[in-house]
């Protein structure tokens, strides 16, 4: 009855993936080892994507 308030994981994951990403380009103009960091969070989160 109520499916409309339940959270799509798939977007969320989206979400974390594309901030993950978007700070690693930020990082990337001053500090390349976090922003390889945060590139290898944003992969690990894309292959929970595929998966789905």
């Amino acid at each position: 009855m109520f499916s409309f308030f339940k959270k799509d994981p798939k977007k969320a994951l989206q979400k974390e993936y594309e901030k993950l990403m978007k700070e690693a380009y930020e990082l990337a103009k001053t500090d390349r080892a976090a922003s390889d960091k945060k590139i290898m969070e944003a992969e690990k989160i894309g292959q929970q994507l595929e998966q789905m």
